[in-house]
């Protein structure tokens, strides 16, 4: 398998040969070309470019440049891609680094990005995950060891510059509704840490200007964190520009779904191994709008779940009308509450919902005005019993272990 492309990862991303960029922009020059057919490994790094440490504080996490991600590896070019085609993405393998056999999780302060749940956990947190072939566990989670989903949390096809203006335009105006709002309700364009690829001079300063920030999923794909993106899964991604330019990134030992915690998967360093190939005109003949995609054939073996429901009242009691954001949240911390009768604190319970395969589905939009929405918790990922029973909860979690706080 030929590495495509190779990181020094004792540099920083500004120092990767232009094969590094942190904004979209459909000016990006390409790093490589390959043909369709060709199959080749990929290295990313971390999606914050190892600002976070394998130690026992947060205030990395609480200090974290968000301005300076995603860190991307690409764009890579396929020959014969136009704009209208498919660009269709075998991911072959995604694997671990072998001197890096750690990834972090981090619950981010609510003044920088927050998260699902930053009104409940407004404070930065951080648990380490160690990495043993397919398992992983954490000093700071105690009790609980599962299999891994890798998978990239960030993959897609560089914008048109009309899809750039369109989606700038749209932000901007949803950022103007509540401009001063905390945490923001989105990341306008910002040239402050813009990593450029290889453009460089005044072109890179122009495009850095209005380039789109990565943390937000769009019509490309990009930042989606699908869980099920793993080894053996096939993506098919609508082709804007000459050449297609796909890049990737913010690859994820484990996620549970809607990554919960911002910084919500187990995130690493790592590898892709992935086949391009292209279907020509694909756009039009298959009406795509955004990325479809099928799933891999392999997934963790977990049967026993205990389900957590959630409907659209939220925590004041306040009705909604079919919202599932609002009834996931519930399902999300009705099953945190039930974890805390064990004995894990608020934050490692988000932690495990964040990290482990849990499932997350929308179970009812029909029935008004509530929508529900239920969180899947495989029981076999703990090393007790947690199931309830006419005994009651046992307090198994106990002493000072928690996650790493701020200092």
């Amino acid at each position: 398998m030929k590495t495509l492309i190779k990181l020094d990862f004792d540099k920083p991303a500004w120092e990767q040969d232009g094969q590094i960029h942190n904004r979209w922009h459909p000016d990006l020059p390409m790093v490589a070309m390959v043909k369709p057919g060709d199959e080749f490994r990929v290295e990313c790094m971390d999606w914050t470019g190892g600002q976070i440490g394998n130690n026992d504080s947060a205030n990395d996490i609480r200090d974290v440049d968000l301005l300076q991600v995603h860190y991307l590896s690409g764009p890579i070019g396929v020959e014969g891609a136009e704009p209208g085609d498919l660009m269709v993405v075998d991911i072959l393998d995604v694997g671990t680094l072998q001197d890096q056999q750690w990834g972090f999780n981090g619950l981010f302060a609510k003044e920088n990005g927050g998260g699902f749940l930053t009104d409940h956990y407004p404070e930065a947190a951080k648990s380490i995950w160690d990495f043993h072939g397919i398992y992983t566990t954490s000093r700071h989670v105690p009790n609980v060891k599962f299999a891994g989903i890798m998978h990239p949390g960030l993959i897609g096809c560089l914008p048109s510059r009309e899809l750039l203006d369109t989606w700038n335009k749209r932000e901007a105006e949803l950022i103007a509704t509540d401009p001063d709002r905390v945490p923001a309700l989105g990341l306008p364009p910002n040239p402050t840490g813009a990593v450029m690829g290889r453009l460089s001079g005044e072109e890179a300063s122009a495009a850095a200007k209005e380039g789109a920030r990565t943390v937000p999923p769009r019509d490309h794909g990009g930042n989606c964190d699908i869980k099920n993106l793993t080894k053996g899964s096939k993506i098919f991604f609508p082709v804007y520009v000459k050449d297609g330019g796909l890049s990737m990134g913010d690859l994820h030992f484990s996620q549970g779904d809607g990554e919960i915690t911002f910084c919500g998967a187990i995130e690493m360093a790592g590898y892709l191994d992935i086949k391009v190939s292209l279907i020509k005109d694909g756009v039009k003949k298959y009406g795509v709008k955004n990325p479809l995609f099928q799933p891999s054939p392999l997934t963790p073996n977990y049967r026993d779940y205990l389900i957590f429901e959630g409907i659209s009242v939220d925590e004041q009691g306040k009705q909604h009308y079919l919202d599932v954001q609002v009834a996931y949240r519930q399902a999300c911390l009705n099953a945190i509450e039930y974890l805390k009768k064990f004995g894990y604190s608020g934050e490692q319970a988000v932690a495990i919902l964040g990290t482990a395969p849990v499932e997350g589905h929308i179970s009812g939009v029909v029935d008004i005005p509530n929508a529900c929405a239920t969180l899947w918790l495989p029981t076999e990922i703990f090393d007790f019993d947690l199931k309830p029973n006419a005994d009651g909860p046992v307090k198994i979690i106990t002493g000072n272990v928690d996650v790493a706080k701020t200092s």
